[in-house]
């Protein structure tokens, strides 16, 4: 059975190899997932994968939300297949066809998941990026129909914040793995959030997230490990163990 710090995600949001492994050897013990971003990965190359894989044996997270024409999302997924992520992100906005390329250019055997909304957009800003007002008065929708376009598309799970997570796997598929960013537990909250929908721990698993992502709580912590297991105590008062 999943044990608590399973389900939590760390960024690795640094510029350099040693800096992220300052942290994996901080947290290995403490989370389930590192997940490699823009910023580490344009710094240090798809190499740093390699890399970090021989010091933990953490699950990878390799956070690109590829958007492009399909082929070119189909030829950067092969590209990336050698270096053996677990999670690959591609977003949703390019349609099912880049989506479908990934799923099905697979062979490393990566688990796609297709970016939905991004938690730092609310509703008041998808009519002045052209969506419908329908959309505008329920972000919600426009999350359940990239997820539905993405299951189509044969992704496994989806990016979305923790408070659709729910209707996603009851609208589209229990199945489909949910990873859902914006978490903040309670006694983390700060003031000037650039995260628009946030969720605490415990909210987005009872809601049915399979992995949840938390940065600054834990990295910006004078003891990084200890508010790892504080979000874990969390997450175990929620799911059975």
């Amino acid at each position: 059975m999943k044990h608590p710090k399973d389900y939590i995600v760390f960024p690795l949001d640094v510029s350099d190899y040693d800096s992220a492994m300052s942290y994996i050897d901080l947290l290995k013990d403490h989370v389930g997932v590192f997940k490699i971003g823009l910023e580490l990965f344009i710094s240090e190359g798809p190499a740093v994968l390699d890399r970090i894989r021989k010091n933990c044996d953490n699950y990878l997270f390799l956070d690109l939300k590829l958007h492009d024409i399909p082929v070119t999302v189909k030829r950067s997924l092969l590209a990336l297949s050698g270096y053996k992520p677990n999670f690959v992100t591609v977003h949703c906005d390019e349609g099912g066809a880049a989506l479908k390329e990934a799923a099905e250019n697979n062979p490393s055997g990566i688990k796609i998941l297709a970016i939905t909304v991004l938690t730092s957009l609310g509703s008041d800003q998808l009519e002045l990026m052209g969506y419908s007002r329908r959309f505008k008065d329920s972000l919600s929708d426009l999350v359940l129909l990239k997820a539905k376009v993405a299951k189509e598309a044969g992704c496994h799970g989806v990016v979305c914040s923790g408070l659709e997570v729910a209707r996603i796997k009851k609208e589209i598929a229990d199945d489909i793995i949910a990873v859902c960013p914006g978490i903040r537990p309670a006694w983390s909250v700060i003031d000037n959030e650039d995260q628009r929908r946030v969720i605490t721990p415990g909210e987005a698993v009872r809601n049915g997230a399979d992995y949840i992502v938390i940065g600054r709580p834990i990295r910006d912590a004078s003891d990084p490990a200890g508010a790892a297991m504080r979000v874990a105590d969390e997450i175990g008062n929620v799911c059975c163990v």
